[in-house]
C-alpha cells in the first residue's frame, strides 16, 4: 500500500460518513419543511405534491386566526413550559443537593425509591392525580396541568449525577467560612452545575410544550393549550389541513427557536466547565 493510498482512505471514510448523515439529515428535516411548505400553499393546492409551493399564500394563517385563539394558545403552553420545567428543576437540584451533601440512614433505599418512580408508567398516577385535581379544584386550568408535573425523577437523577463528581472540599471550605447549606447551594454549587441545569431545563421545557395526553384530560372543555388547538381543525368529515399546519407551524417555531439561539451557549458552557 502507497502512501496515498493510506492518506486517501481515511478521507473516503470520511466522505462516506459525511455523506449517510447528509442523507438522514435531510430524511428529518423534510418532514418538518413539508409541514411549512403546507402552511403556505393556496388553500387549493393544499394537496399539492410540488416540492415547492407556489403560489404562497397566507390564507391558512388567516383561518387559524380566525378560527382560534392562536396567540393565546401559544401563551398559555409557554406559561405551562416554563412554570413546570422551573417548578422541575428546582426541586431536583434541592433533592439532588440533599443526596450529595449530606449523609442520613436508609439514604440510598430512599433515593433508589425516589428514581424508580421514573419507572412508574403515567398510566398508574394518571387517575390518582385526576382525582385530587378534582377534589382540589384545580380541573380546566393551567395549574392542574402544571402541578402533577413539579417533580422530575430523571432531573434528580442526572443532577444527582453531577453533583456526585463535585468537588467535596469546595463544600467544606465553604461551611468552615460559615456558609449555611443554603448560601452554599446557591453560590457554590449552582454556578458550577449551570450547564447542566441549562440542558435539563431545555429538555423539561420541551416535553411539556409538547404534552398532549395530560392537558387533554385537565382541560377536556377547552383548547387553551396549542396541543388541543389543533385538534379543532379535524373532524369526522376531514381535516382542515391547512389551518391544521399553520398552527403546527406556529407551535414548533418556539422550539426551534430555543434550540437555535440556546445550543452554542450550552456547547460551550460545557466546554468551559471540562477546561476547568
Amino acid at each position: 500500500m502507497t502512501i496515498d493510498d493510506a492518506v486517501g482512505e481515511p478521507r473516503v471514510r470520511r466522505l462516506g460518513g459525511h455523506l449517510v448523515l447528509g442523507v438522514l439529515s435531510l430524511a428529518c428535516v423534510f418532514p418538518v419543511y413539508w409541514l411549512y411548505a403546507t402552511s403556505v400553499r393556496a388553500p387549493g393546492d393544499v394537496y399539492s405534491l410540488s416540492v415547492l409551493p407556489w403560489p404562497l399564500s397566507t390564507a391558512s394563517y388567516a383561518d387559524a386566526f380566525a378560527k382560534n385563539d392562536v396567540l393565546g394558545m401559544l401563551l398559555n403552553t409557554g406559561v405551562v413550559a416554563v412554570f413546570s420545567a422551573l417548578g422541575q428543576l428546582l426541586v431536583a437540584l434541592l433533592a439532588a443537593y440533599a443526596f450529595v451533601a449530606w449523609r442520613f440512614p436508609l439514604q440510598r433505599l430512599l433515593y433508589l425509591m425516589f428514581v424508580g418512580t421514573w419507572l412508574v408508567p403515567f398510566q398508574a398516577t394518571m387517575l390518582p392525580n385526576y382525582v385530587l385535581l378534582s377534589r382540589l379544584g384545580l380541573l380546566e386550568t393551567l395549574a392542574g396541568v402544571i402541578v402533577p408535573t413539579l417533580c422530575s425523577a430523571l432531573g434528580v437523577l442526572l443532577l444527582r449525577e453531577h453533583l456526585a463528581g463535585f468537588p467535596k472540599e469546595l463544600l467544606d471550605a465553604a461551611r468552615m467560612d460559615g456558609r449555611s447549606s443554603w448560601s452554599t447551594l446557591w453560590l457554590v454549587v449552582v454556578p458550577a452545575l449551570r450547564p447542566a441545569l441549562a440542558a435539563l431545563g431545555i429538555l423539561l421545557a420541551i416535553t411539556a410544550w409538547n404534552e398532549y395526553f395530560w392537558p387533554a384530560m385537565v382541560l377536556q372543555r377547552s383548547n387553551a393549550v396549542v396541543q388541543l388547538g389543533l385538534r379543532s381543525f379535524m373532524g369526522t368529515e376531514g381535516n382542515d389541513w391547512g389551518p391544521l399546519m399553520a398552527t403546527a407551524g406556529l407551535a414548533c417555531l418556539p422550539v426551534l427557536v430555543l434550540y437555535l439561539v440556546l445550543q452554542r451557549h450550552i456547547v460551550n458552557a460545557f466546554v468551559r466547565s471540562g477546561l476547568k
